[in-house]
């Protein structure tokens, strides 16, 4: 994908109050810990995330991904007249129909002839929708679109927190299929793209690559969707070694290919954003793609992983803290389980 025409306008996020750490979650999986012999302070050892959020219990991925929205609007010169595309792309859903966007599209009062849709794709969610909204402004389509995420992981840890605890016969090898779900925190994030025409911040959006490697699809699985009202028990079991073997290995390849579409070099980039994990993912993944990890914007010490609101919240979170200066080119780097990676490059 090359893009000649499309500029990013508005990047912001919406966090939680509810501040968990991961002392919090082994104090209650104490039980297990003992029963087991398990070290205190391995959760945050071995993921480098010290502490998530939560929303309240009740609280939907439309109500926080239409905060985050509402301000993204705010924060760009697009009118909500002018918005074209409305795409919800997180994980979590209100429920499997109608699409959650459609809850959004009334609560952000949107143009009654808008595209409206969710894209459902793990944790690059977001990425694949500022694509499709990306392809519809470069064809004229559309003038804006916007993106918008609400990940709500408090029903995952908790449930599997619940789960670990009932089950009196697991094993400590059993146990790590279950650990990447205890790394999982919420978030809310939203992105409005605009023609240049009509773009005021005249960040470039320059284009981007996607890969994928299927045969990899069992290595992360949920089991729920999610449910009105927040009334959802989620599972989830993955294969976090190979996972992260595979998933930085197809990273490598995508970004290779991504440098060649772009016209782009290692040297040139000035700031990478990337989805975040863990830090022993974060460091195979920059070692992957050859770039410098001093150049990484990180959120995962204190945000974990809030799926597909993790990438873009890590933007918005950089912005905001001028980590990208007039003239810089950064790299977004989205993995996700499937395999699939999309990575695209911004000439701020």
């Amino acid at each position: 994908m090359r893009f000649e025409k499309v500029c990013i306008e508005g990047v912001t996020f919406h966090l939680p109050d509810n501040v968990v750490t991961s002392a919090e979650i082994e104090k209650s999986l104490a039980p297990l810990y003992n029963r087991l012999k398990l070290p205190r302070g391995r959760l945050e050892l071995m993921s480098g995330i010290r502490e998530r959020r939560f929303w309240e219990k009740g609280v939907l991925p439309s109500e926080v991904a239409t905060v985050a929205g509402k301000k993204a609007i705010a924060q760009s010169a697009v009118a909500p007249e002018q918005i074209g595309c409305l795409i919800s792309a997180s994980v979590c859903r209100d429920f499997l129909e109608p699409s959650t966007a459609s809850v959004i599209h009334h609560n952000l009062q949107l143009r009654g002839d808008a595209f409206v849709f969710d894209v459902s794709n793990a944790c690059l969610g977001v990425l694949n929708g500022m694509a499709i909204i990306a392809n519809m402004i470069e064809q004229n389509q559309i003038l804006a679109g916007l993106v918008v995420a609400g990940e709500n992981g408090g029903p995952l840890v908790n449930n599997t927190i619940e789960t670990l605890l009932a089950r009196k016969d697991i094993s400590r090898a059993e146990i790590k299929s279950s650990f990447a779900s205890l790394t999982i925190g919420s978030s809310a994030a939203a992105v409005v793209l605009a023609h240049e025409k009509i773009a005021k911040q005249r960040h470039r959006l320059v284009g981007g690559v996607s890969m994928v490697e299927t045969q990899f699809n069992q290595l992360c699985r949920g089991n729920d969707d999610g449910g009105a009202g927040g009334e959802w028990s989620p599972l989830m079991e993955t294969d976090a070694e190979t996972l992260m073997r595979e998933g930085c290995r197809l990273a490598g390849k995508t970004w290779a290919r991504t440098r060649e579409v772009l016209g782009w070099s290692n040297e040139m980039i000035s700031r990478v954003f990337c989805h975040q994990v863990g830090k022993s993912h974060r460091k195979l993944m920059y070692e992957s793609v050859g770039l410098n990890p001093a150049k990484d914007f990180s959120t995962l010490e204190f945000l974990g992983n809030t799926g597909a609101a993790s990438l873009p919240t890590t933007l918005a979170m950089g912005i905001e803290k001028n980590a990208l200066q007039a003239g810089d080119k950064a790299a977004l780097l989205g993995i996700g389980s499937g395999l699939n990676c999309l990575m695209m490059g911004v000439e701020w």
